[in-house]
């Protein structure tokens, strides 16, 4: 059986085929009412289906936004890839995935699949793009969006959250209820100096401790940000004498293993120690007790995100204000930091 053409479509419509690609990518130019619902009626009664990939090579643009994470295993950065489909589903794209395993080799290996691949835009999820990302993204004249990190590069586009702000909320609540200070789980070695959302946790954290005239000294811990790999350091940190009763945790996921420690050592949370987290994943509101954490509008940065990826006014030069969007960040308080509990033990 012969393929269907656009050529078919046209003649059964009584149209020209530039008409037919109008109703087809609703525009560039608009159709009468009458003429469109001609067109989709021919499409319907001869079966037609565009040809994607050639639309793609005349434009040189797919339906497609690539979007790269650090771990899609990380419950946070699973829901922010969730919401980012569903935006993109919104502005009728689809969304490709790709892991990086916080690799730049990694990230530069998607960059150069998703690119190939003529992907309308991309979205990068990234502890910072590294020369070699930066490069590819410039040889192919990317449009590139940042999310959940402050940008340095790449047109300075980003969307962003008031990490700072959040954690700085979470400390002082914790410090209000009573606690000498509060120990923080920050990132670990490979974690960049500035411009990533943990880095930007421990600042949080250390000017609430600081605006408290708390010591920040010995207060500070290294930690993976998966709940696994820091539920074993946890049991270390909490089995001594020295052990803290409060700990605000640079993800939440790092704080799901502080529970599960907490819980293995005899530790009543959050008599004996209380726990903070940050991101606000839906498995917060499940945990025993229910995690008090930093919450975001993800599906609102999700959506901007897409909306900026998909500006044809991105590259037009503009404020820094403009080009960068940054959310706030609030405060979702549950029983994990002792709201709603007796007093601690040892309240002073």
């Amino acid at each position: 059986m012969a393929r269907v053409t656009r050529d078919d479509v046209a003649r059964l419509a009584g149209t020209s085929t530039a008409v037919v690609s109008y109703v087809i990518n609703n525009g560039p130019r608009p159709v009468a009412p009458a003429t469109r619902e001609r067109v989709l009626a021919a499409i319907k009664e001869l079966g037609y289906r565009p040809d994607r990939v050639a639309q793609a090579m005349a434009s040189r643009r797919t339906d497609l936004i690539g979007l790269i994470v650090p771990d899609a295993r990380q419950p946070f950065f699973a829901e922010l890839a969730h919401a980012v489909e569903q935006a993109a589903a919104e502005r009728g794209k689809m969304v490709l995935v790709g892991n990086s395993d916080y690799l730049d080799e990694r990230e530069v290996h998607y960059l150069r699949a998703f690119l190939g691949m003529r992907v309308s835009g991309l979205i990068l999820i990234s502890q910072g793009p590294s020369e070699h990302a930066a490069v590819e993204i410039d040889a192919w004249d990317a449009r590139v969006v940042l999310l959940h990190r402050r940008p340095e590069a790449i047109d300075d586009v980003a969307v962003v959250l008031d990490d700072v702000g959040g954690a700085q909320l979470a400390t002082r609540h914790l410090l209000e209820h009573g606690h000498e200070y509060v120990a923080c789980l920050g990132g670990i070695d490979s974690t960049p100096e500035s411009g990533d959302p943990v880095t930007d946790h421990v600042e949080g954290w250390t000017r609430a401790m600081e605006e408290a005239g708390r010591s920040l000294e010995g207060r500070l811990f290294q930690a993976p940000y998966n709940r696994y790999d820091t539920y074993r350091l946890a049991l270390e940190l909490l089995a001594g004498p020295d052990r803290p009763t409060a700990v605000f945790c640079s993800t939440d996921d790092q704080a799901f293993g502080v529970l599960r420690a907490a819980r293995e050592l005899g530790l009543e949370v959050p008599q004996d120690l209380a726990v903070a987290g940050f991101d606000d994943v839906k498995e917060a509101a499940l945990t025993d007790p229910p995690l008090t954490t930093v919450g975001s509008d993800r599906e609102g940065m999700a959506k901007a995100a897409v909306e900026l990826v998909l500006d044809d006014g991105l590259r037009v030069a503009g404020s820094r204000r403009q080009r960068v969007r940054q959310f706030p960040a609030g405060l979702v308080v549950r029983r994990s930091c002792g709201c709603g509990e007796p007093p601690r033990r040892d309240a002073r």
